[in-house]
């Protein structure tokens, strides 16, 4: 068993009332990760978080969601790897994305924060942007105002395929456990570009 434990990330908002919005995508795919394996997720006040740790494919992992609210979301992460002495290159931050279409998905060794205010504090609070990320794409808002946009509930049509494209995202994180990442990355990434020029349309539902 590797001795340092991988980290999976879910960003979102803490609350009934947010629950099954776009902006909770990353809290959707990490609780249903959680769900695969029997795990419980537990609120733990002194890194003001939920956090579940278990054994997968012979390696230490740890799923934390932040209830700090997404603008603040850094803080707990930091508390959180320096408490376990985690290091960042064993981080995954899973979180959505309106650069994407709905559906797609896309993994990153390290980038910016594209205006996404949980990236932008847990690049504050680590002092890096060198960490992974699985950017799962809810699409633009158009001319609705972003803040409203990504607050909203998923649409009917989303809802259709929702369960389908968290599973993708769950896909992606059991793979990491065994494969390399870039090899995952490759992938991935060329999967959706491939499926995006046959369909012209956004992907749902990668799988393995």
């Amino acid at each position: 068993m590797s001795v340092q434990p991988f980290i999976f990330i879910g960003l979102g908002n803490p609350g009934a009332q947010y629950a099954m919005t776009r902006h909770n995508l990353g809290y959707l795919v990490v609780e249903a990760f959680a769900s695969q394996l029997g795990w419980s997720l537990k609120e733990e006040s002194q890194f003001n978080a939920k956090v579940a740790k278990g054994v997968v494919e012979q390696q230490a992992v740890h799923l934390l969601l932040p209830l700090t609210y997404m603008n603040l979301s850094g803080q707990a992460v930091r508390r959180y790897l320096d408490y376990f002495k985690i290091a960042v290159n064993q981080v995954l931050i899973i979180m959505d994305d309106i650069a994407l279409p709905f559906g797609e998905l896309k993994l990153r060794a390290m980038g910016t924060s594209g205006g996404h205010n949980g990236l932008k504090s847990i690049e504050t609070s680590l002092g890096t942007s060198h960490y992974k990320r699985l950017r799962m794409g809810i699409g633009h808002p158009g001319e609705k105002m972003l803040a409203s946009y990504v607050l909203e509930s998923f649409s009917l049509i989303e809802q259709q395929s929702l369960s389908q494209f968290i599973g993708s995202g769950v896909s992606v994180m059991r793979r990491l456990l065994t494969e390399s990442f870039t090899q995952v990355m490759n992938q991935v990434n060329t999967s959706v570009n491939q499926t995006l020029k046959k369909t012209k349309s956004p992907v749902i539902g990668l799988g393995e």
